[in-house]
């Protein structure tokens, strides 16, 4: 048991709190590349990204594996974001900064999201069963390259409030 939760349970929250967040990002991080207020869904996407990571690490160890190593980077990634978000350590770049972190954030739970449904579902893993064949690659570097569009559109936005209204990236 887990947080009062049996195995089930705590792995149903966990992948629940995971969809949030990947919802959530893919709603808030392209309204701030159109340079729109997400309004509460930015907040939504940060604390159940944070969550994910949390509830991630309270499965039980069992030496290093790629989902922890996954785990510790999605972490700093996020403490360097909020950092960027909420203290002045990184000056006028703190949009910038943010910009690059959020979006490596919602690239690492959608990196998740994908091998996870390539292992967990029998049909996307026929295709795929040992994470190296095509479909599986395919999946992944559109995922990529989607984050990649976002996170360019995003910095771009992040520069120009630079200029004047850093306020949209930097709070919330």
């Amino acid at each position: 048991m887990t947080l009062g939760l049996t195995t089930a349970q705590f792995v149903a929250a966990h992948v629940a709190i995971s969809l949030v967040a990947i919802i959530a990002g893919l709603a808030a991080l392209p309204a701030l590349a159109r340079g729109k207020s997400p309004g509460a869904v930015l907040p939504l996407f940060i604390w159940t990204t944070v969550a994910t990571v949390v509830t991630g690490f309270l499965f039980p160890f069992t030496g290093a594996t790629p989902a922890f190593a996954t785990g510790i980077v999605t972490g700093i990634v996020l403490a360097i974001s909020l950092a960027a978000r909420h203290t002045g350590v990184f000056g006028r770049a703190a949009p910038r900064v943010f910009a690059v972190g959020a979006t490596a954030s919602l690239w690492l739970n959608m990196f998740v999201l994908v091998v996870q449904a390539f292992q967990k579902l029998p049909a996307l893993n026929a295709l795929a069963p040992t994470g190296t064949e095509p479909p599986f690659l395919a999946a992944q570097g559109l995922v990529l390259l989607g984050n990649i569009g976002l996170g360019i559109a995003l910095f771009r936005r992040a520069g120009r409030t630079l200029a004047g209204a850093a306020e949209k990236l930097t709070q919330y």
